[in-house]
Parts: C-alpha cells; structure tokens; sequence
C-alpha cells in the first residue's frame, strides 16, 4: 500500500506526530514498526514499479471483455433465425471453408443470435493457441475467423492484453516480472495495512474516510490509506490467485495442492481395447477430427446423451482422438458454477465416464473460483467491473505513495533530493521472542515464494553494503 510513511524531515507537525505513533503505548507494534515501516519503503519504491505495469496491463484486460463484444460483434452475434441446423452440419462448414485445420473441439452456440465456435489447429496459429471458425448457427454461413486462446476464448485483443499482463510479450524472462509483482503486493498490502491501522487519529472516521482539512503530504496519506483499506483484501487476492500459476511459486503451490488431495480431477475418456470399431461409419463427416479412425455416431448425438446426462448448460466439446472419445464439458464459469463434464463413447453415444463439479476437492473449488475471478469470469461483468475497480485503485495507491516519497525529501539542503527511508538498526529495536518467529516466518515465505525470497536477500544486501559504506565515510571524515 504506502510507499513511505517515515517521519517527514520538512515539517515539525508530521515529525511530532509520527514519533508519537513510533512510541505509540510500548507495545510490541511499537518495537515492530520501525522495521515494516523500513521494509515496506524499499519494497513499495522499488517493486512499485512492476506492480504499476501489472495494475495498468490488468486494467486493460479487465475492460476488454466488453471491448471484445463491439470489436468482434460481427464474428460473435448473427441475426436469430428459426432453426438451429445441427452441429454436424455446422462442423462440415467449418471444415469446407478451412479445409487446411482439422478440427478439436467445437463450442455450440450458447444462447440465441450467438455463433457457434469450431476450434481448429491450423499451420498458421501458433501452438497453444487454436483458430476459432465462427459458424452461424441457423444458416452454416462463415461469420469469420480469429485465433482463440485458453478456456476463456481470448480473442486476439484480449490474448494481446493477456500477454502483457502476464510476461510483457517477453516469454519465460517476462513472467518473472509478474511473479516478482505478485510475490510483493500482499507484502506490501498488507504492511501498509498494519502501518495504516496502527496510526493514532482524532476520529475513527478518519480509518475509512479520507481526511478534508490536511493539505500535502497528511492530505495524500490520508487518500492512500483510506482507499488501501477498502482494497487491502482485494489485492491480497490479486496476488495469491497470481502466484497460483506463476513459475515457480506456482509449481510449490501445485505441490502443496496434490499432497492435500486437491489436484483438479478430470473425467475419464479413455476407450476400451476393442470399443469404437467396425460399424461401417468410419469416419463420419459429424465429428470434422480426422484422428479417431474407429465407429462415430456423430457430434450431435454425442451431445445428446451428454445432456441427458445432466451436461446442459453452455458447453465445449472435445472431439475424440485415437484411443479417447468425446468430452463434453460445461463452461459457464459464473456464479452458480456449471462445470460438470461427461465422457462418451463414438461407437454407441453411451456414457463412459461422469465428473461433477461438486465431487470436486474443495482445495480444487477454492482454486477454480480463485483463478476464474482473476481472470474475470467468475461473476462475469460484475468481476470484469470489480477487477477494473481495484487495479484502478492500486494504481493509485502506487502514485500517491511516489508523491508523499517526493513531498517528504529534505528540500532545503538540495533541490532534486528524494524521500529517505527510516533509519537502518529497525530489527535491533524488535525483542528476541517477536525477531525470532518473523525470521523464521520469513524464511519459510521466502523459500515458498522464491521472487520474494531471491529480491529480499538483494534488499538486505544492498542495505548493508550502503550501511557499511556510509560508515566508512564517517571514519574517514
């Protein structure tokens, strides 16, 4: 949250009134303070930075959802006819019109006057990514053609806004700018957090409602504490549902999840030896795939008995493969959740295998939920609108902590000078039984958290070579 909130050298009111919060009735807050206060300056100057360019990414991502709606509508929404042709048919059309993809996985239209999506891989998307051939689903005319990333469908805005979110297009080096952001911003939310509570102020009011009377430098702490308040738990989120698919936070927090036995399950299509051959119906132009060689009842009737078995909201459906067949999956992410699945076999259209979302761990859940509102599909415009809300507010919160550093430098000894940190020795002033369990809690997160760990050890040694050098010219002089 706050950049800096070390006693101001310019004023003697803000100096008074920060020696009385540092003595503040000798608690072990008192004796603690000094060193947050110490951490959550270099921390909030120096990584603020990337949390600017994660916030600012974010923003955009949050807004392209609907910006997506009005860029691609032509792709997206056809005029409501009177019937829908069945899917096989569409399929066929996708495949005539791009006969250079073979077919994946298709997306029936979801609700009237939307298109349907037929997924391909194709020599001119990049691997990863699928192209999406838009379908109208009442006449089989080709609506477009867009490349499509992830479960969400990302369009190319919104895939461009991803990447730059995630790794600023840079690839493996990229991410770690994202984790380093990520790994700091529930540190730095919630030390700021714990300096914005343990300030005295005349009013309670002045906890959650920024003050009117101050002006400069009381005057904008006053706005960034207030709206970090109202946040804190916002960004906290941010950051652990970031670091769930990070490099190599993400990969500790995978392993932690499948030693509790919440791995995210998955439904079962694999055939058995034998199943799917011979019928004469090799082939069969519904299913578009090419790979699965074996008897097809087709994409529809695949469809059908995954709806009667349950599977009938907004769907996917993978097509089979050698050896695998059809997966039906529900994809309506918002709130209440529909992601059940179904396996069925392309020889009969029976039911291999069932899954239900509420059989899922609750680890599972937690990180589905987590993950989907990051990505602003839980609750669909409600997130989109919450997301934008809050990257908005850390925005501020960042620029508002760079303008108490600036508001608070020593200007009568040089112009250009910069807000100072609190003074070095803040971890002496913290008692043996407190120093000893936040070193070891350090320790522990920072091993959990490598970005965090790696960038703290960077901190603290550049902080003691300074210290050492600054000592060095005392000697001297």
């Amino acid at each position: 949250m706050a950049i800096d909130d070390a006693p101001s050298q310019s004023t003697e009111s803000t100096q008074s009134t920060e020696r009385a919060d540092e003595t503040r009735s000798g608690s072990t807050w008192s004796s603690l303070r000094p060193l947050v206060l110490r951490l959550h300056f270099y921390a909030g100057l120096l990584i603020a930075p990337l949390l600017l360019i994660a916030a600012t990414s974010g923003l955009l991502y949050a807004l392209s959802f609907q910006a997506e709606k009005i860029i691609y509508s032509h792709e997206l929404e056809v005029p409501v006819g009177d019937r829908t042709l069945p899917l096989g048919a569409q399929v066929e059309a996708a495949r005539k019109a791009r006969p250079d993809g073979t077919v994946t996985a298709v997306w029936p239209s979801s609700e009237d006057g939307a298109t349907t999506r037929v997924l391909m891989t194709t020599p001119e998307v990049e691997e990863g990514k699928s192209l999406a051939v838009f379908v109208d689903p009442y006449t089989a005319e080709i609506r477009g053609a867009l490349p499509s990333y992830g479960s969400s469908g990302a369009l190319p805005l919104r895939t461009w806004l991803d990447g730059l979110h995630r790794d600023l297009h840079l690839g493996d080096l990229g991410r770690n700018y994202s984790e380093m952001a990520a790994s700091w911003l529930w540190v730095v939310a919630l030390g700021g957090l714990a300096l914005w509570l343990g300030r005295r102020r005349g009013t309670k009011r002045a906890l959650v409602v920024p003050e009117r009377g101050p002006k400069g430098r009381r005057r904008t702490l006053s706005w960034h504490g207030s709206v970090g308040l109202w946040a804190v738990t916002g960004l906290v989120l941010l950051s652990v549902t970031g670091l769930t698919w990070s490099r190599y936070a993400g990969e500790n927090i995978g392993a932690v999840q499948d030693q509790l036995g919440g791995a995210t399950p998955t439904v079962s299509a694999a055939l058995e030896a034998g199943s799917g051959t011979g019928d004469g119906h090799e082939g069969h132009a519904g299913t578009g795939g090419g790979a699965h060689q074996g008897a097809d009842v087709g994409i529809d009737k695949a469809v059908e008995s995954a709806r009667a078995a349950g599977i009938d909201t907004k769907i996917g459906v993978t097509l089979p493969a050698e050896g695998s067949g059809y997966v039906i999956k529900e994809r309506d992410a918002q709130f209440p959740v529909h992601l059940d699945s179904a396996a069925v076999d392309p020889s009969n259209g029976k039911v291999i295998d069932e899954l239900r979302f509420a059989d899922y761990p609750l680890l599972a859940k937690l990180t589905r939920f987590g993950i989907d509102a990051h990505m602003g599909v839980f609750l669909g415009l409600v997130n989109q609108l919450a997301l934008a809300a809050l990257t908005f507010a850390l925005i501020l919160l960042i620029l508002w902590g760079y303008r108490m550093w600036w508001l608070r430098r020593p200007t009568k000894e040089r112009k250009l000078s910069a807000g100072r940190p609190m003074p070095r020795g803040a971890w002496r002033k913290v008692p043996l039984p407190a120093l000893l369990p936040l070193a070891a809690v350090t320790a522990l997160a920072g091993w959990f958290v490598p970005m965090l760990g790696i960038s703290l050890l960077v901190f603290l040694a550049v902080d003691l070579t300074l210290g050492a050098v600054a000592r060095i010219r005392a000697r001297a002089a």
